[in-house]
């Protein structure tokens, strides 16, 4: 089951069930971009989140771990990551990423999303750079996933993602370097470190059953960070606005499955002309 570098590597009916774990957070997900609006605190999403997985069956892998006290992070405008939820209310125009996790018959799903919160009427107020930011960083990670292939370096998702931050977006964003994607599975973080960013070196091999985390975070001026007294949330030193956009995916024998996507990752991967896989749902 563990590779030389104890990678955890998993089969067809073990990745079931991890799905089964990734719809469960795509729905919180859903239902807590439903709720976002001005006015609302972020502990009330967090209330949305731990609702839609209880309901479920499931259980929070964020709440109690290393004594995170919520059940989804929730990062406001300058926070690049691992905000805790509490009374911080929201408004029109901030830049809101969310992310969550959830673990059904021990195994685990993770992902994020960010996007601009909208107006009471739901209108769009966005600016054009925040509508950008969060864009980019969507994209960002799907050309990460989309560079997981069997027999090459995991490094090449960093590469992807270096690659279209640097080259595609004319540099405009900052890049992250201190927080990493990583591996998923009986546990919600495990070996391979996933690096969201070009670096030397030697990287494991992408092998079938391998499931992984790819989760960048760019941010509007410079991707220096520090952490708040809390002890977890992550701010921008500049003050700048950041995003994170995040998603569990598996290597399987006849291409990839986005198991935190709703549909598995078809539409983006299939414009990419990346094979995916024909994983039935459970």
């Amino acid at each position: 089951m563990f590779g030389r570098e104890r990678i955890e590597y998993k089969t067809v009916e073990q990745v079931r069930t991890m799905r089964r774990a990734g719809l469960v957070v795509a729905e919180a997900l859903a239902q807590v971009r439903l709720a976002v609006r001005p006015g609302v605190t972020t502990d009330d999403l967090d209330a949305v989140a731990a609702g839609v997985i209880r309901d479920a069956g499931a259980t929070s892998n964020f709440f109690g771990y290393h004594g995170f006290p919520k059940t989804v992070c929730t990062s406001v405008n300058e926070q690049v990551v691992h905000g805790i939820p509490g009374s911080a209310v929201l408004r029109a125009g901030d830049v809101l990423s969310v992310d969550c996790g959830a673990v059904v018959d021990g195994w685990h799903g993770d992902s994020a999303v960010s996007l601009v919160v909208p107006a009471e009427d739901g209108s769009d107020v966005s600016s054009a750079v925040d509508r950008e930011l969060v864009a980019a960083t969507e994209e960002a990670m799907w050309r990460g996933i989309a560079a997981l292939r069997v027999g090459a370096p995991l490094g090449r998702v960093g590469e992807a993602v270096d690659d279209f931050v640097a080259q595609e977006q004319d540099g405009r964003w900052g890049l992250v370097e201190e927080y990493t994607g990583h591996g998923i599975g009986t546990a919600m973080h495990q070996p391979p470190e996933v690096l969201n960013y070009r670096a030397q070196g030697r990287s494991p091999k992408v092998r079938e059953g391998l499931c992984v985390a790819v989760e960048p975070m760019l941010t509007v001026g410079s991707p220096a960070s520090r952490t708040l007294a809390d002890g977890w949330t992550v701010v921008t030193l500049d003050g700048s606005r950041a995003a994170h956009a995040e998603h569990s995916v598996a290597v399987l024998p006849d291409g990839l499955f986005v198991l935190t996507a709703v549909d598995g990752g078809a539409e983006r991967l299939g414009a990419a002309g990346v094979a995916v896989s024909s994983l039935v749902d459970v």
